[in-house]
């Protein structure tokens, strides 16, 4: 098993999955930065040009979530996708919501803020995202009240993938007035198969 991955994007995520896992894998570093992902050879596996990548045998599978419940549901055995269909309904609830309600107005901010040309960044953009966000990060905050973690008693394909956005927007400092998810964030990346987080992986690629 290959995982193309990169510091400290969404492939982290990825990587935490296999560790938890206890999965033997195969790293493959694609420099973003060097424009490793717009080559041809890696073109051929995903043509979005995007990260993370797993390659299972003949398989070659992209999208976070999707390369996330196909390991969840290789490994069964190991728990982190329920099989009560009304718990696995609510696992994929939080894993839409983690992707479009707080992924996208972060990706909007990262937009506008650093990946695209100055000509380009619209601050208004950063304003409404940052309002988007936040309105949607308060339906989390509530779930959380009492809560180990996004679904039932254990930790779930939900648990990584909130927790990974969470760091995300912790990191632009919008958190500050989510106390249950910051501890909630704290306690899954004191997991003994944690990966780094952003900021740690960061500054490792800038090293």
């Amino acid at each position: 098993m290959q995982l193309y991955e990169f510091g400290p994007t969404r492939s982290i995520r990825m990587r935490w999955m296999l560790q938890e896992l206890g999965v033997d894998f195969e790293s493959v570093t694609v420099n973003l930065r060097a424009g490793e992902h717009r080559h041809p050879d890696f073109l051929k596996l995903n043509p979005a040009g995007k990260i993370p990548v797993l390659v299972d045998g003949d398989l070659v599978l992209t999208e976070s979530v999707a390369i996330m419940l196909y390991l969840a549901e290789k490994y069964l055995d190991k728990g982190l996708v329920p099989t009560d269909i009304k718990h696995r309904a609510q696992v994929n609830r939080w894993l839409l919501f983690a992707v479009t309600e707080l992924e996208q107005p972060l990706w909007r901010i990262s937009r506008h803020t650093a990946l695209y040309p100055e000509h380009l960044r619209l601050p208004a953009e950063v304003s409404l995202a940052r309002q988007n966000f936040t309105d949607m990060v308060a339906v989390m905050e509530d779930h959380m009240q009492g809560c180990q973690f996004m679904v039932g008693n254990t930790v779930t394909v939900a648990d990584f993938v909130c927790a990974y956005t969470l760091d995300w927007a912790n990191e632009i400092r919008l958190l500050d007035g989510c106390p249950q998810l910051l501890r909630y964030m704290e306690r899954m990346y004191a997991r003994p198969n944690a990966p780094l987080r952003i900021a740690a992986a960061i500054a490792n690629v800038n090293t």
